[in-house]
């Protein structure tokens, strides 16, 4: 009982200094001494992405004389927005990132924009499909694009040229990645008392077997960088969810994706490709393998050629979409993700919010905005000379993977993050040969179905309501 009492004072405490954790006391005065009105603008970005962001915002000040959108980079961004809302004082626009706006939007934390979008005349036929979908959940609009990204083939013409392969002439299918992956990794050996390097395709089928060798350059690891390992199912036709109230994870085409994870350990060693991998460094660094030669190919986005131009210059690279498992069935596979633009709920200035976001949703600012984090436009329509601007050669590349009809992206669950997580612990299992690929996602689809259902059981207690509040502040807007 004393210790029931004892919690009252804190709790009191909490209340009071919640308006303090979640973003600071609302100020009594939002305009600037000549009389336009503050647009708080909270962002995640820093360095060369804040910096093209921060040209934008002001060109967009200067562009009118009623407003200033007022930008601030915001680091753990998702935690303090929430935090903010909670407290009723959040900024007027935030950057997240789409996979969010289902967890915020669930929370009945964000504004949805439909009335805003319907009033300005923006429709799903002025982007890419998928960046439009991206953004929306529940028949509901909860953000617009900012900067999207996809994912694409990298490989090491150099490296290509050195195994025999053609530099100009990536893979197309897994088998035929994996051809090319024995003829790139190189292997040191012992042979009659001396270490030698070897090809892996020129190791006799003893030497295989037994794995007494050390890595030294591989074609291709799966675990290179290692971000994606929970969606590999996307090359070989798998899904995660059936787009209602089933998880998918142990579905065929996934445990296929997972036994060709785990024939890298069986090939290679588990012992050996740990080994080979405490040499690896960050991605954003020298050692990054991929940079350093250690590698030949691996899945990265659109953003990699940045990577490449400051720590690997001289770096003979080029990019093409990730082989699926059928390229004749499955062409173009890539995963899509982006940034968005969103007003959370309590914004004190939604309107002025939402011209912001127009602004950035226009031609000219966005291409600036894209051109200047070197991703590229969301929009359907691009300028004649924008590709020809780009630093990146392989845009056009990454644009066209965007637009593919296997363009995917993590499922619209507001469960994806703990999801997530118990794909990584699989993979994980798997490539440690800790567990077959049905039984680690046998786990995962046991876990993961139960929290889904215990989250839909409590949006059916809300959903009615709370659909009829995002259909009325629509037609208010």
């Amino acid at each position: 009982m004393k210790m029931k009492n004892a919690t009252i004072p804190l709790l009191l405490l909490a209340a009071l200094f919640l308006p303090l954790l979640s973003g600071c006391v609302r100020k009594p005065n939002d305009h600037t001494p000549d009389g336009r009105i503050i647009v708080d603008y909270w962002e995640k970005w820093t360095g060369f992405e804040q910096d093209a962001m921060q040209a934008v915002v002001d060109d967009f000040n200067a562009s009118q004389t009623n407003m200033v959108v007022r930008m601030l980079a915001v680091s753990g961004i998702e935690n303090k927005l929430m935090l903010s809302t909670a407290g009723g004082n959040p900024p007027d626009v935030a950057g997240l990132w789409s996979h969010s706006l289902v967890g915020f939007s669930d929370k009945n934390a964000l504004l949805p924009l439909n009335g805003f979008a319907r009033e300005a005349g923006i429709t799903r036929e002025d982007y890419i499909p998928a960046f439009w979908d991206l953004c929306s959940y529940r028949g509901f609009l909860w953000g617009l694009p900012s900067t999207p990204a996809t994912l694409a083939l990298h490989w090491n013409k150099k490296m290509f040229r050195e195994a025999g392969l053609n530099p100009n002439k990536p893979p197309r299918s897994i088998a035929e990645m994996e051809e090319m992956n024995e003829m790139l990794t190189v292997v040191s050996i012992e042979r009659n008392g001396q270490r030698e390097k070897v090809r892996y395709r020129d190791l006799t089928p003893e030497e295989k077997e037994a794995k007494d060798f050390d890595l030294i350059q591989a074609g291709h690891l799966p675990s290179v960088p290692g971000w994606y390992s929970q969606m590999w199912g996307f090359w070989f036709g798998g899904r995660l969810w059936d787009g209602e109230q089933t998880i998918t994870a142990d579905c065929p085409e996934n445990i296929a994706a997972y036994e060709w994870v785990q024939s890298y350990p069986e090939r290679f060693g588990v012992d050996n490709i740990m080994s080979f991998g405490a040499s690896f460094g960050n991605v954003a660094s020298p050692q990054n393998p991929f940079l350093s030669g250690q590698v030949a190919m691996c899945l990265q986005g659109v953003w990699m050629q940045n990577f490449i131009n400051k720590y690997a210059p001289g770096l003979e690279w080029a990019a093409a979409p990730f082989p699926s498992f059928d390229p004749e069935q499955l062409p173009d596979v890539t995963i899509v993700e982006c940034d968005t633009l969103v007003i959370p709920k309590g914004a004190r200035h939604p309107s002025e919010a939402f011209e912001f976001i127009r602004y950035v949703n226009s031609p000219g600012p966005m291409e600036k905005l894209t051109l200047g984090q070197k991703k590229f436009s969301p929009l359907a329509t691009l300028s004649d000379e924008y590709i020809a601007r780009h630093p990146n050669p392989y845009i056009a590349t990454f644009i066209e993977l965007a637009r593919s009809s296997n363009a995917r992206y993590c499922p619209r669950l507001s469960i994806w993050l703990e999801y997530r997580d118990e794909l990584t612990v699989a993979a994980n299992r798997v490539e440690t040969m800790g567990a077959t690929p049905a039984e680690a996602l046998d786990v995962v689809q046991r876990r993961s179905q139960s929290k889904f259902d215990r989250v839909n059981k409590r949006w059916d207690k809300v959903k009615e309501s709370r659909i009829r509040a995002w259909e009325a502040y629509t037609q208010n807007e």
